[in-house]
Parts: structure tokens; sequence; C-alpha cells
């Protein structure tokens, strides 16, 4: 998982074209989801369940701190450097964790036993994965919902999850045993799961946004203010893993808490707009990483402790695997929807005089892209062209800046809405 990891990064730094940066970061994300589905998976391996808990909530917390560095440090570089650096970095640092894991990794085996690979049931749902995630992108926003591309899309989306049922149930060893789904333990906690990943990826990716395309925040303060929402992850997963291995294991009041939170925090970020304070922000994030946290080692430790230990390895990556899947659903949705909701704003916002000094072309590409809000190149650019229209450009300018504004504000409210 490293290796490909590693690989990967160097490949995606060098791209020359977006589809090329395309297939690189899906690649990246094979690597990823190795690592993922063992991190957890070995916890179950190396201890027993009282003491999973504490550990899960560990190796959930340490994600946590990682993920504070990361979009900091990402930022810093793309302001500083470039974007391509973001990449290049993981090589040093992959190629040396490389060498540490090999020596000091313990080398436990569970068994001694030939496995077989299910292969076949990973190409089949792939083909009803990515269908699906492709028709949520680009429906209303490249196509319409009810256009031949997306209806077949879904529908090729929905054979093929047919298919791999079938498939799974004629399967040795399943990538997803589907009797699995047949304990409700299972079948809950995955669920949950599933919706605290379109929460999850859906708050992390958009708060930066918000903060750089909203309050006015550099590339580098955006990725920044992810700070408090992590350390309210890692307080969260921490208190939660040692709750679940000290104080007998409540898994419905813990994750019920967790979930109640969370949701609070989400109604606080709906709420907010750009007279928000920094200070009110911060407190709202923390908020929702702070339940967020709390719900993150607890369904993995209740899938992990209800199922036969043959499966365990099977079941805990199929956590990883719907936690990663409701990002995926989330994003899809949640850009579609800002994608909708900020360019029906912005068209309706902006005033008829302004609308006649900018070519169609150019008023188009405005309303799908805010690039002038997190773009310094991009707003000098358009500040540029209105300077050629004439005395009025500089008002005209402003005046843009402020609807593009309220349209993000309000495209993003719909999605924190929508996450809650």
């Amino acid at each position: 998982g490293l290796a490909i990891f590693v690989l990967a990064s160097l490949l995606a730094g060098l791209s020359n074209t977006m589809t090329q940066l395309i297939v690189f970061r899906g690649i990246q994300g094979i690597g990823g989801g190795v690592m993922m589905a063992n991190a957890f998976t070995v916890i179950g391996d190396l201890f027993p369940p009282a003491e999973r808990g504490k550990y899960q909530g560990l190796i959930s917390g340490v994600f946590g701190v990682s993920s504070i560095i990361g979009p900091t440090l990402g930022g810093f570089i793309t302001d500083s450097m470039s974007w391509h650096w973001v990449f290049f970095l993981n090589i040093p640092l992959g190629g040396l964790l490389i060498l540490l894991f090999g020596f000091f990794f313990p080398n436990f085996r569970p068994d001694d036993l030939k496995h077989h690979v299910d292969y076949p049931g990973v190409f089949i749902l792939l083909l009803a994965v990515v269908p699906a995630m492709l028709a949520l992108s680009w429906g209303g926003v490249e196509y319409g919902w009810t256009s031949a591309p997306i209806i077949s899309l879904f529908a090729l989306s929905i054979a093929m999850t047919a298919f791999f049922i079938i498939v799974e149930n004629r399967t040795q060893e399943p990538i997803i045993p589907l009797s699995l789904f047949k304990n409700r333990i299972v079948v809950i906690a995955e669920v949950v799961i599933f919706l605290t990943g379109i929460g999850m990826f859906g708050a992390i990716i958009f708060i930066p946004l918000f903060f750089q395309g909203v309050l006015g925040a550099t590339a580098t303060t955006s990725g920044s203010f992810l700070t408090p929402m992590m350390l309210g992850i890692v307080a969260g997963s921490f208190i939660s893993g040692q709750l679940l291995s000290r104080a007998g294991g409540h898994y419905r009041l813990q994750g019920a808490v967790g979930i109640a939170v969370m949701a609070l925090g989400m109604a606080l970020l709906h709420g907010m707009s750009a007279g928000t304070s920094y200070a009110s922000a911060v407190t709202n994030i923390i908020i929702a990483g702070f339940g967020l946290g709390i719900t993150m080692p607890v369904y993995v430790i209740a899938v992990q402790n209800a199922v036969p230990y043959n499966v365990l390895g099977a079941a805990t990556a199929s956590t990883a695997f719907f936690r990663s899947l409701g990002g995926s659903v989330g994003l899809a949705i949640f850009g579609s929807v800002m994608n909708n909701r900020f360019a029906a704003e912005f068209t309706n916002g902006l005033p008829a005089t302004i609308k006649a000094l900018i070519p169609p072309e150019r008023l188009d590409a405005l309303a799908h892209n805010p690039q002038a809000l997190v773009s310094t190149q991009a707003e000098t650019q358009l500040r540029n062209f209105l300077g050629e229209t004439g005395p009025q450009g500089a008002a005209a300018f402003a005046e843009i800046l402020k609807v593009l504004r309220q349209a993000l504000n309000s495209a993003l409210a719909q999605v924190f809405l929508i996450a809650l």
C-alpha cells in the first residue's frame, strides 16, 4: 500500500494534464485504501476485544493529527512553491515509512492458509460504484438528471450491483461476504459509517472553501482552519476509544451522542454567513469534529466484536469501504448541489448593468467556477478586464466579488443543510 501510494504520488506530481492527474490520483487511492483497511484490521488481530477500543481511538486520533498537518502544509506548499510539490513531498516521507515499517512492524500471520483474492468481485464492484459516482457528479451540471447519459449510468450501476450480489454469493472468499449483512449490528454500523462518511468528507472539503471564498482567507490560512476540527476529531476519538475499553462498551449511547453532536455542528455550519466571525466559525467546526471523532472508533469496534474471527479482515475493510463510499457519494452530491445553487444565485443576483459589461461566455465561466474568490491570479485577470471597460470597471469588479461571495455562501449553506 505504501509503495503504490509513493509511486502514484511521483506520477501525480509529474502530471501535465487533468486526465493524467485524475488517473494517478486513482492509483494513489488504491494504495491509500490498502493502508486504511489494514491499519484498522490489524487491531483486531493483535488485541483482544476488550482492548480494541483504546487502540482504534489512538489510530483515529493519529489520523486526525495527520489531517491537521496535511491541509496546512499543503496550503503553504501550494502558495509558496506549486501544487506539484504537494505530491513530491510524499516520496521521501513514504520511502522512510516503508523502511520503518519493514524493520519494526511485527511479522504477524494470523493463519497459514492459502487465500484467494476475489478479483472478479473487485472489478464488478468498481463497475457498480463508479457509474453512480459519475452520474451524481454530472447530474444537473454536465447533463440533465433525466438525460440519456445520466439514466444509463444509474442503470449500469444498478445492474452491476445485482450482478455483484450474484457473484459474491458464489465466490469462495468474497471481497464483501454477504453473510455479514445478516447481522443486525453490522448493518446498522455500516449505514451509520456511510452517512457519517458523507458528513465528514463534506465538511473537510467545503470548510476551507467557506473560509477562503466567503470570509476571504488565503489558501494557507483556509487550510489551517481545519486544524480545530481535526483537534476535535482527535479528542473525540481518544475519549470515545478509552471509554469503550474502560467503561464496558456502551456502543449505543456513545454512538448516539456522537451523531447528535455532529448534527449540532452541521446545523451551526449551515447558519454561517459572510458576517460570521472567525471565532464563531472555528467553534462550529470544533463541535462537528468532536462529534465525528466520538463516532469513528465506536462502529468499527462494534463490527469487529460482532463477527466471527474468520471474517474479521473483510468486515473491518468493509467499514473503511463504506466510509470512503459515503465520502464519494457525499462529495458527488454536494459538488452538484453547490455548482447548481451557486450558478443560479450568481446569475440572479448580478445587476443587468454589469451583465451588459461582460461577454456571455465569461459570465458563464464565472457562474460555474468562482475562481476570482480563491485565486489571486484569476482575481487580477477579472480586475484588469473590467478596468478596460471604463471608469465603471472598479465599481463593477467590487459588485461582482460581492455577488460571487453571497452566491458561494448560499451554496455552501445548502451543502451543510444536506449534511445535517
